[in-house]
């Protein structure tokens, strides 16, 4: 449908309050197609809907990483709970389209489990595995306003927010 524009951290709009989404309608498939353009357009291999201003409950990861299928539609995950985490806890960079050219080492667990309901309504599980795990604790912190900069002390926060406003101003 249409690439819209990336919502850049310090944006408060990335830490708002997220809604749930009350079935498949048509500006949940219109928010989907947009999601898919956008991920596609910035090369992401996953994209939450606070990432392009849209408060709601649902993000998207590329089927390539959630199912193994190249070429398939990406994957909707409406509405996501966390059922389980476990494993490894694994420490490795992640970049995100809303801290472009930024990668920060986040800890997490190598094994997450998430219940959500899919872009046709129905309730789905999906158990992922390292960057699959990864890639759904990431889009699923968005919806909690959790970012990458939580993640980090503040010397490095401010570091990167000079980097991202000195990236603004060449813009």
């Amino acid at each position: 449908m249409a690439v819209r524009p990336i919502v850049v951290w310090p944006d408060p709009r990335l830490r708002e309050e997220t809604s749930e989404v009350n079935g498949i309608s048509d500006e949940i498939l219109t928010l989907y197609k947009d999601l898919w353009d956008t991920m596609i357009a910035y090369e992401g291999i996953g994209i939450a809907s606070p990432q392009i201003g849209e408060p709601v409950k649902m993000f998207l990861i590329d089927a390539g990483v959630a199912l193994g299928e190249k070429g398939a539609d990406p994957v909707a995950f409406i509405n996501p709970e966390i059922v389980s985490t476990g494993g490894e806890i694994e420490r490795n960079e992640e970049g995100c389209l809303s801290f472009p050219n930024i990668y920060v080492p986040i800890e997490r667990p190598n094994q997450a489990t998430i219940r959500a309901m899919g872009i046709d309504g129905q309730i789905f599980e999906i158990e992922g595995r390292e960057l699959l795990a990864r890639a759904l604790l990431h889009e699923y912190d968005h919806l909690t306003g959790k970012l990458m900069v939580d993640f980090v002390g503040p010397l490095k926060k401010r570091m990167i927010k000079r980097k991202l406003a000195r990236a603004a101003e060449e813009d």
